[in-house]
Parts: structure tokens; sequence; C-alpha cells
């Protein structure tokens, strides 16, 4: 029992209010998570003034309900670990500021996890991640492709040069008259249709670089278009269309970075890591190329407080410890982050 570490984890980046105790970042004793969908959904998407008034609200019931599950309380846990950035900032605040008042009245140490790094470690909880790997991020707020020589040791490989992947399915969802969330709604209106019509390449190139804008601007145009001249779309083959052309791109520069690393491990992370057919497509790449495949499982992909804590232990065996002054960051630039990793 001495041997183990046990971290109570904190996520409130954006509109799920989460927080869980993890075992030696890979074992979930207990996980709470109140999301805000139906909330957000009247609006067509995250309002942030909201968002963090309603963590403010819930922070408390959810931090009872995870010691419930997990049948310990703040004395018997190890350390404190807590999403300070990137996010929304108003919503960042009331994890943060709930993780120093925790830390501070209990004594425990308190860990700074980044968002992305989160997801990332998702795939650890169920499955051990082995290095060197490349890992794939996609999300709403990111798309990179990044080398991980070990846990904390991460060369930047490429990023979307304009939106993120999960920011274009939402925007090419809003066109087409789908409800937010509007990348599960793609994703579902897609396996009804075909890919009928023509879409350009997102970024035919050879680099790691990513670019969605060219491909959502042609959805949108597309769509006027022939409103304009009066015919209906398709939007089942539309969807199915868009998010073929999407994912081939990732799938794409995925491939050319296994051609060149020669690498055999390989994760998926991020919300958008939930989408099915992106995973069969990943999956099958992997199966070609004879690589190890890491995705997490459903309950993981989305924002979680069990990611956080799985990607703060290895940061409390190094004793990497934020003090009471830690603060919320909306953004961050990742390649400089990843050259901070390299001194930890």
């Amino acid at each position: 029992m001495k041997n183990d570490i046990y971290i109570l984890a904190i996520e409130t980046s954006c509109d799920e209010t989460s927080m869980a105790i993890v075992k030696n970042g890979k074992e979930v004793v207990g996980m709470s998570v109140l999301t805000q969908m139906d909330t957000h959904a009247n609006f067509g998407g995250v309002v942030p003034e909201i968002a963090s008034r309603m963590h403010t609200e819930n922070i408390t019931m959810v931090l009872e309900d995870t010691l419930q599950k997990a049948k310990m309380s703040v004395s018997d846990v190890d350390a404190i670990a807590v999403t300070s950035f990137p996010g929304l900032l108003g919503s960042l605040l009331v994890g943060v500021e709930c993780a120093k008042v925790l830390s501070m009245v209990y004594q425990k140490p308190l860990i700074s996890v980044n968002h992305t790094m989160g997801h990332i470690f998702a795939n650890q909880l169920e499955n051990d991640m082995t290095y060197p790997a490349l890992a794939l991020i996609v999300s709403g707020g990111h798309t990179d492709l990044v080398k991980m020589n070990s846990a904390y040791d991460i060369e930047v490989l490429g990023s979307t040069i304009d939106d993120s992947i999960g920011e274009v399915f939402d925007k090419v969802a809003r066109v087409l008259g789908l409800s937010y969330p509007g990348g599960p709604n793609i994703e579902k209106l897609a396996r009804e249709g075909e890919n009928t019509y023509s879409l350009p390449k997102a970024m035919n190139d050879q680099s790691y670089q990513f670019s969605f804008s060219g491909l959502k601007s042609a959805v949108i145009n597309l769509v006027h278009n022939e409103e304009q001249r009066g015919n209906s779309i398709r939007k089942a083959d539309l969807a199915c269309s868009f998010q073929t052309a999407a994912v081939d791109e990732l799938v794409r520069k995925v491939k050319i970075a296994l051609e060149n690393t020669g690498i055999q491990e390989f994760i998926l992370a991020g919300g958008v890591s939930a989408n099915q057919y992106l995973r069969g497509q990943m999956e099958q790449l992997m199966a070609d190329y004879h690589v190890h495949f890491h995705v997490p499982a459903f309950k993981y992909c989305t924002d979680n407080a069990a990611m956080i804590g799985a990607a703060a232990y290895p940061l409390y065996l190094k004793k990497q410890f934020a003090g009471y002054d830690l603060n919320a960051q909306s953004s961050f630039d990742i390649k400089a982050y990843m050259s901070i990793l390299k001194n930890l």
C-alpha cells in the first residue's frame, strides 16, 4: 500500500467538470464527470462565462462523488494534479483554485498538467505505452503529430497551420444544420451516406504540417452555391465525403511519419479519437505497417480527470511540483512547451 501512489486529479478545461483518483498512473480508483453539454447545446457551442459558472457550482459535488466512489478521503492521496493549460481561462481557473486549496489544506504536493499531455496519457490507463512512439493528438483545439522518445521527452513533428480537425468538424456540422456537438453528429450522418462529392485534399504535400481551412471552405462554398442554384444538398453524402477527405489527410501524414522514422508504436489521442471511422482507418494503417496501435477507451477520449492523473504520475516521480503561484493559461506554444520538457 505504501509503495502505491494515489493522485487526485482535476479537469475543468472546457465544459466537463471531472475529478478522479488514479493509482500509479494507471488504475482509476474512482472518477466523476459532470458534463454541461445539454446546457451549451442551446447556444450551439460552449459559452465560456456559463461554463466557468457551472464549474463553480458543480466542483464540490464532483469532489464528493469521486471520493465516495473511491472510498477514500483527500488525506489518503499523495498529490493533487490539475489541468492548468490550455483551455477556457475561466474554466481552468476554477480547477486550479480548487487544486491549490486542497493542496494547501491537506499539505499535498501540487502538480500542473498540460491538457494535451493528458489526452496522450489516456492511453496509459488500459495499456502500457512504450517508446519511442508517434502520437497524433486530434481535438477541438489541436492537430499535432509528435515523436515521443520517453514520457516527457517529446519532439513536435508537425501541427495544423490553421484550423484543428475537431474545429472543422464542428463548423461543417453547423453548415449542414446539425446540432452541437458537431463532430459526433457528422460521424453519425456520414454512416448513412457515400463519398460522392469531390472535395480538395486538405494539404497535399510531404510535410508533417496539417491544414483544414481549405477543406472547410470548400464544403461551405459548395453548400452556398447549391442553395443559390436552388439545388438540395445530399447531407449524408456530403458528411461522408468531408469526413473521408479529412481523415484521409490524417492517415496520409501519419503514413509519411511511419515510413520516415520506422517507429513501431503509434498513439492516437484527443476527443476526435472517438471517431470510429478515424479509428478504423488508423487501425488498418498500423496493421499494414505492423505497428502497435494505441487508442483510448471511448470513455477516456473526451475530457476527463483520469487522463490528467495518468499524465501527472511521471511528473510526481520526477518531483516536478508547482507552487501556490500556479495560474491558468488559455493557450500555449506546443514547441516551446516541448523544449521545456526536455529539461525535466
